[in-house]
């Protein structure tokens, strides 16, 4: 999710498309579709999800990010036989490992861009990373969950791996290699103490620093954090725990509003969210 002079960006996990809503003056609407597959070559085509889990706006352009995760089936209580089948199954989606960077051609518009795909076969060589690329995102696998571009520095957050207690995030560089491909020239890693936790969502606060969602990697509902990260260093400064539900209410995207103000909204949002005419009503809280 980004915040821009006009508007919002925000992605859903269960589509291969973004979403820009408009800012009435009393809140974000008028919602427009904007599917990848129209200015990209997806992998697996326009239809399925591409489980976008990060967005950035920066320099003229829109980047997005997919989450590089495989998905083991959920189970729910029943015959054993049966939640034993279905936790053996683990799908990859071939649109989940993307990155997408399109330029931004007025308030409301985006045109063709590139794509970089093949980030997993790099990290799957990696001595901290490359054995969880073989493991789902929710089992503490690969699983990128946030994406922030300051300047030429392009961070990935990852919700997993977490190492020991140690998050981990990827600033990669990427290059174009023609116009409509990107390519992966090299990375560094930063391990984060985040306290157990990792990282659900990144974003850029003034300065170089970012703003880190930290949450956890399981599917737990809690606890959840904003912290403070320079750019350098493993410490990020403690900013403000944030409420969550028991079942709902899950903290997933953050974007400061450039007045000392931050946004969250929350993934499995409680009923009480909900408005009558369709909307979601998200948090915003003052650092």
């Amino acid at each position: 999710m980004r915040v821009d002079g006009t508007g919002l960006w925000v992605a859903g996990d269960e589509t291969a498309t973004i979403e820009r809503l408009t800012w009435t003056g009393a809140c974000y609407d008028h919602e427009r579709t904007f599917h990848l597959a129209d200015y990209v070559d997806l992998p697996a085509g326009r239809d399925d999800e591409a489980d976008i889990e990060g967005i950035a706006v920066a320099d003229g352009r829109l980047w997005a990010v997919g989450s590089h995760s495989l998905k083991r089936r959920k189970a729910k209580p029943s015959d054993p036989a049966k939640v034993a089948r279905r936790l053996a199954t683990v799908v990859r989606e071939p649109n989940r490992y993307i990155l997408v960077r399109l330029p931004l051609e007025g308030p409301d518009a985006v045109g063709k861009g590139a794509i970089l795909t093949g980030l997993d076969d790099v990290l799957a060589q990696d001595p901290h990373l490359g054995p969880f690329t073989a493991v789902p995102g929710k089992d503490n696998g690969l699983d990128v969950e946030g994406i922030a571009v300051v300047g030429e520095r392009v961070f990935l957050g990852l919700r997993g791996p977490v190492l020991r207690g140690w998050a981990v995030l990827l600033e990669i560089d990427v290059r174009e290699h023609r116009p409509d491909r990107l390519r992966l020239k090299g990375y560094r890693k930063h391990f984060l103490d985040l306290g157990g936790l990792g990282v659900r969502d990144l974003c850029p606060d003034g300065d170089g620093s970012l703003l880190v969602l930290a949450g956890p990697t399981m599917s737990l509902d809690g606890p959840v954090s904003v912290m403070r990260w320079d750019g350098e260093g493993q410490q990020p400064a403690f900013v403000t725990d944030l409420p969550y539900g028991v079942g709902c209410d899950h903290p997933e995207g953050l974007a400061a509003l450039g007045d000392g103000r931050f946004m969250v909204v929350y993934d499995s949002p409680a009923p009480e969210r909900l408005t009558p005419e369709g909307g979601v009503l998200a948090d915003v809280i003052t650092i």
